[in-house]
């Protein structure tokens, strides 16, 4: 597989969340009230792919208020939680906007990110992704999970497309 191939075909990414977004710790207050810590860099490299004009979205098993509010601070619309069994939400998300699976990239880090993995035109593992992943992976990122691994996914899509400099240089006129 050529990587410049594959990676203009791009047209949306989809990411887990826990283990990708963020490192999968999972903290609870007192009351019961669930929080996550997310990676900056994610969130701007997530904003950059959007100006580039290709879409982002989230496909997660569990289901978390605070995915919800992450994902609207983003402009994420595409937000599918509770999905333990992702292929099938995938395949309708494709249908849903006209793409091919081909021209999806998903990022995962577990065991229910295999089977999207290895069903979409760009699958991705985080460095610390379960064995069955990194092997499955048509790319593993040198970051973890939580980390910037979706930041460096992104950059290393626009970059070898071409895209990269001209987002960069609009943070050179301000």
């Amino acid at each position: 597989m050529s990587e410049s191939t594959s990676f203009e075909k791009i047209k949306l990414i989809l990411s887990d969340v826990d283990g990708v977004l963020t490192d999968g710790g999972i903290s609870f207050d007192n009351n019961g009230i669930e929080s996550k810590k997310f990676h900056i860099k994610d969130g701007l490299g997530i904003k950059m792919w959007q100006r580039a004009g290709f879409q982002f979205g989230i496909l997660t098993a569990r289901t978390s208020h605070i995915v919800k509010v992450r994902s609207a601070e983003l402009g994420i619309d595409i937000v599918r939680q509770g999905f333990e069994a992702k292929l099938p939400t995938a395949e309708n998300l494709a249908k849903a906007m006209n793409l091919g699976l081909d021209e999806i990239c998903y990022i995962g880090d577990d065991l229910t990110d295999l089977p999207v993995i290895r069903s979409v035109g760009l699958g991705v593992a985080v460095s610390d992704a379960a064995p069955e992943l990194l092997g499955t992976a048509d790319l593993v990122t040198e970051k973890a999970g939580g980390h910037g691994a979706v930041r460096e996914l992104i950059e290393q899509i626009l970059r070898s497309t071409g895209r990269w400099d001209d987002l960069v240089q609009q943070y050179y006129s301000n």
